[in-house]
């Protein structure tokens, strides 16, 4: 692609280079620069792109696309924002694989990979339509799974997938879209069909800094939408509802004034059910996942297929047949009488969301275990051990990822907010140690609640990922019982 082609739309501010200069890729790792393609010079938060123009040139890098003059002998593009421009060429160097497909963008602190496994499965089953995902658990081009590295990937790969799951046919695209995403444009560009916001607690304040714009954030995907579904019941839909420019539709499980109504809520151990309400149609919906959570997942991804033009029936069927997602409220088959169950809740609100749920079904103690990520919000560690205190019968602290943290500096920023509270609790540094535990202090009708780690099968200490899944720690620990009573 020529270069002009490329920098469609990107706010240049000087040339140095041949305009005309066939482009062959585009890149912003210098250690996976190839001949012929465009460096892009991003600033991160660990490291500056700039600093290793020169690497990118060694490899053979075409020219460079960046901020500030290289300080060596280089062609480039010197630009506004060299962050956007990645987002702006993709866009541009795939032929905006966005348009002709209806992508949906779903955000909010919790719920966002739930929703979009739902929304996923309605549309599939109702439409018949082949639906391409992208998520924290995986990506999807139909039901070919590929590997996920964050919730929402860099801007360069966010428009490769969008690219390949148009060549695949795909006519949907649902999209978890976080709050890093939309604030560093790694979705800018995308005319979204419908935007849903499922709620707003406490999570990323390393990043964003505070409350105010962390919920700024999440906001900007509703003027980048045509429709937006959001949680009626949740305080921040009130700034969402006043800032956002798209056409919006609300849904409750508690107010007969949105547009979307659950009404006679049945919790179950292993289901939820309710009537969806919406003006000239009443359905019982059936979602087999546990707790009030579910009833609100279940409300997004509906409000979401209504706005989509799939009628309540079709959308009531689909989701009898919906499975649960991996690491969202998920059980793990025991030879036991008690249950254990993985989640992975990583923030105060996610704690409350799944232990209330546990508690509404639990016949003995709700065991819960879990930790606090490191270099990540220390502000909210404290409150996620008071969630745990308050609601659990017995606590376990141990570790999650803790990064290039010390482990029991993170369990000790936990403590503080434990105090006074008169759960019993234990404190094991080491996950695997705390999982076996758990599993050996656990008495019938207990339910044992791994916390954190959810869908990941790694543990992150010192940078380095260790494989650690939490469905083999538990396997390995009956396995080991058995092979001593024998």
């Amino acid at each position: 692609m020529k270069l002009m082609e490329l920098l469609s739309n990107v706010d240049v501010v000087k040339y140095a280079c041949d305009q005309q200069v066939d482009v062959k890729g585009l890149c912003y790792d210098s250690r996976k620069s190839a001949p012929g393609e465009a460096f892009v010079a991003i600033r991160g938060f660990q490291t500056d792109g700039h600093k290793y123009i020169a690497q990118a040139a060694e490899e053979g890098a075409a020219l460079v696309i960046c901020e500030t003059p290289p300080e060596i002998s280089v062609p480039y593009v010197l630009v506004r924002d060299s962050r956007l421009a990645l987002a702006q060429m993709s866009d541009n160097f795939f032929g905006h694989p966005a348009r002709g497909m209806k992508v949906i963008g779903v955000t909010g602190t919790n719920g966002k990979t739930t929703t979009t496994m739902l929304v996923k499965a309605i549309l599939e089953e109702s439409t018949g339509a082949t639906v391409g995902l992208m998520g924290t658990n995986a990506n999807y081009i139909g039901q070919k799974e590929l590997p996920a590295q964050r919730t929402t990937p860099e801007s360069y790969e966010v428009f490769r997938l969008l690219s390949e799951m148009k060549q695949a046919g795909c006519q949907y695209v649902v999209m978890e879209v976080s709050s890093h995403a939309l604030e560093l444009d790694r979705v800018y560009g995308i005319p979204f069909e419908v935007g849903v916001f499922t709620n707003l607690s406490r999570d990323h304040l390393d990043f964003h800094g505070t409350m105010e714009k962390y919920l700024k954030a999440k906001s900007r995907l509703f003027s980048m939408c045509r429709f937006g579904v959001v949680n009626r019941d949740d305080p921040a839909s009130e700034y969402i509802l006043e800032k956002g420019s798209c056409h919006f539709q609300t849904y409750s499980a508690q107010s007969d004034d949105a547009d979307l109504v659950a009404k006679n809520i049945n919790l179950k151990s292993d289901r939820v059910e309710f009537e969806a309400v919406v003006t000239g149609a009443i359905n019982r919906l059936t979602l087999g996942i546990p707790g009030m959570f579910s009833v609100y997942n279940a409300l997004a991804a509906t409000g979401c297929c209504l706005a989509l033009g799939v009628s309540l029936a079709d959308i009531a069927l689909a989701m009898r047949h919906a499975h649960g997602v991996k690491g969202r409220a998920e059980v793990v088959p025991v030879p036991a009488d008690y249950t254990v169950l993985i989640d992975y809740a990583h923030s105060p609100d996610g704690i409350v969301n799944i232990l209330k749920a546990v508690k509404g079904f639990a016949k003995g103690r709700v065991i819960a275990l879990f930790g606090c990520g490191g270099d990540r919000d220390k502000t909210k560690r404290p409150l996620m051990g008071k969630a745990a205190a308050e609601l659990a019968d017995f606590c376990i602290v141990t570790s999650d990822n803790p990064r290039t943290e010390d482990p029991r500096a993170i369990i000790e920023d936990i403590l503080p907010g434990m105090k006074g509270i008169a759960t019993p609790m234990a404190v094991i540094d080491d996950r695997r140690a705390a999982i076996v535990y758990a599993l050996e202090n656990a008495q019938p009708g207990d339910v044992v609640v791994l916390m954190g780690k959810g869908h990941e099968t790694y543990q992150e200490i010192c940078g380095v990922k260790h494989h650690l899944d939490e469905r083999e720690e538990v396997a390995a620990y009956f396995a080991a019982k058995n092979k001593a009573k024998q």
